[in-house]
């Protein structure tokens, strides 16, 4: 059996399989999550003209201390037309148009009125323009607000949205299937016989990939066999299938020998990692195939380190692999094997400390895991007060 692949090898073929998906426009509304492909600049200035920052009165600074004379009201939305002289004030609320002639508004906490009569009741603005938002104070026309390669975030689309654009450059949503393997498998609610056991992978893997542009098809649990397997793969129409189970070497692992009846090549399969290493990676037709291990500990991290990395690659994140940082480590660990390891672990009071139990088949000790600490392989013993490599998990 050929040596374990390095996880950075494995990392480079599997981006290598396949360029990004085709670009298309996208109503904002649809773009969370997608990676722009393309510069976006500012089609409008923002704001179009100097605003009042906060409730209160429109004056020339050159008229402090006052007394003013109110002439009329300036709103968001309905501005005052009219201009103003020397001893005008105008009556205006955040967001208005500051009035022609006015530069700075005094605070209506600062101001006593009486009829049209205004007068200084606090110290007032102190420099020429308080309290006013000027002309372009967020950005001009022309600008580059937005870099292709970005992901639209929340704030980028709300951007995008204020710069005048009402569709974005984006590659198109991925399509992924999922699917399930083995006889031994049942939904999660129905009642459990001693040879059965619920089958949570589908629901983990959807969750995880939460927030990234795809579209999910489900195709459900799969039993163990191989013309069954065969017949399901050969039908997929997506463009990244994942499947969970039946991966590794026994009797009953069928996914490998049925994707190659239905025509796929496999890339790559068994990686130095734990937990994870029966991980295959290939192509069935134009569809990337993901074979996970269906441990379900080994199905997170695999989903972690591969799933959301290619799904990200197909979308056109120009960085899609997952990020580390390091933190300090608040017990021993003892050196590491041959493989890459991921341990699940917390953090409390600043310090890392792993899970007591790394079984991959344990989702309690994942579930109360914050972050994953990662061993490089052969990594000596580490000693409390160490640093140490985490990838965060929230």
């Amino acid at each position: 059996m050929a040596p374990l692949l390095p996880l950075s090898e494995a990392w480079s073929r599997l981006l290598a399989l396949t360029a990004p998906l085709p670009v298309e426009r996208a109503p904002l509304a649809a773009a969370f999550g997608r990676w722009a492909t393309e510069d976006i600049h500012a089609r409008r200035t923002q704001p179009s003209a100097d605003l009042s920052a906060m409730d209160g009165y429109a004056i020339r600074f050159a008229d402090l201390p006052g007394p003013w004379r109110v002439v009329g009201e300036s709103a968001a939305g309905r501005g005052f037309a009219g201009e103003t002289d020397s001893g005008d004030a105008v009556r205006i609320f955040t967001g208005a148009p500051m009035p022609r002639g006015t530069d700075t508004v005094l605070v209506q906490e600062e101001a006593a009125r009486e009829g049209l009569a205004l007068h200084l009741a606090g110290e007032g603005p102190a420099t020429l323009g308080r309290n006013v938002r000027r002309r372009g104070l967020d950005f001009h026309e022309g600008d580059l607000l937005i870099r292709a390669g970005e992901r639209f975030t929340p704030a980028r689309l709300a951007l995008a949205g204020a710069a005048g654009h009402g569709e974005v450059a984006a590659h198109r949503r991925v399509r992924v299937a999922i699917a399930a393997t083995g006889d031994e498998l049942v939904a999660p609610d129905a009642s459990i016989g001693p040879d059965q056991l619920p089958e949570t992978n589908r629901l983990m893997l959807a969750a995880q990939l939460a927030g990234l542009p795809v579209d999910l098809i489900d195709l459900g649990i799969l039993p163990d066999c191989k013309q069954t397997l065969e017949n399901a793969f050969r039908a997929v129409d997506a463009d990244l299938l994942v499947t969970s189970g039946g991966a590794s070497v026994g009797d009953h692992d069928l996914v490998r020998p049925a994707l190659e009846a239905a025509g796929a090549t496999i890339d790559f399969w068994r990686i130095a990692l734990r937990p994870g290493k029966p991980m295959m990676a290939g192509r069935l037709g134009y569809t990337i195939i993901l074979g996970l291990p269906g441990n379900p500990v080994s199905a997170f991290v695999t989903a972690l380190l591969f799933v959301r990395p290619l799904v990200a690659h197909l979308a056109g994140a120009a960085d899609p692999l997952p990020r580390t940082r390091i933190a300090t480590l608040g017990e021993l660990l003892p050196a590491n094997g041959e493989r890459t390891d991921y341990l699940r672990a917390e953090i409390r009071d600043g310090r890392v400390l792993a899970s007591t139990l790394q079984d991959s088949a344990m989702l309690r000790a994942l579930a109360r895991a914050t972050c994953l600490i990662v061993r490089e392989p052969h990594a000596p013993a580490a000693k409390a007060g160490d640093s140490v490599e985490i990838l965060d998990l929230a």
